[in-house]
């Protein structure tokens, strides 16, 4: 497996990736769980698809087997925010108002949403793998443009699982059950940073430099 991140102005770089992704989301979410989320028969794609949205995607022998969006919570793009404020602003719904506590609009806080692993991959090493990849990829790209914290909206099946690929993540509302899949969910945080945990996992692999810190090694000595 190997990851691919990009940004909305970026996919025509990445060949069929982020429609193949747009298919995956369409097989979990709507064929799957039954969500009732804008789609036709190929594809699902909703309102924060929009040109201020990042991608982390994983592939497996050419194909698009996991991946997830982010966006800063100071995103705004017609009507809408980013997801858990319009849930909390009373936009969305099927989500309630109350799941994120308090309103959020900083550059130093982005959202993670469409958060998909395909059951291609059949083994839980392979989907942990696949996971760990997708989050990676996050963080890097929150990372390189100064943020500090990752929210989103999921079950609370995902943050017992990010524990387990190294990820401080915690929860920060109120429990609620989808009516449309009959799962859990509940706003969670975490750090944007590889704790010692994740990086002990990731093995030799690179890790970046958070941007504060760069900023501060690039300037001149006084």
């Amino acid at each position: 497996m190997h990851a691919k991140t990009f940004e909305f102005s970026q996919l025509h770089q990445h060949g069929t990736a982020f429609y193949d992704f747009l298919r995956l989301r369409k097989k979990v979410f709507v064929d799957q769980l039954g969500w009732d989320v804008p789609h036709n028969s190929d594809v699902e794609m909703d309102q924060y698809d929009t040109p201020l949205a990042h991608y982390s995607i994983v592939l497996k022998d050419g194909n698009v087997v996991g991946g997830a969006r982010a966006m800063s919570t100071t995103a705004i793009w017609g009507p809408n925010t980013y997801m858990l404020r319009d849930a909390h602003l009373g936009k969305l719904g099927h989500i309630p108002a109350q799941v994120l506590p308090d309103d959020i609009a900083s550059d130093s806080i982005w959202e993670c949403t469409r958060l998909v692993i395909s059951d291609a991959l059949s083994t839980q090493v392979e989907r942990t793998a696949c996971l760990g990849m997708i989050v990676d990829g996050l963080v890097e790209r929150a990372m390189a443009r100064g943020a500090e914290e990752l929210i989103c909206l999921s079950s609370l099946a995902l943050m017992r699982a990010l524990r387990q690929v190294g990820y401080d993540v915690s929860r920060m509302g109120p429990v609620y059950r989808n009516d449309e899949d009959g799962r859990s969910y509940a706003a969670l945080r975490m750090p944007v940073a590889f704790s010692n945990a994740r990086r002990a996992q990731m093995g030799g692999a690179k890790i970046p430099t958070p941007l504060s810190t760069a900023r501060h090694a690039m300037r001149p000595a006084a």
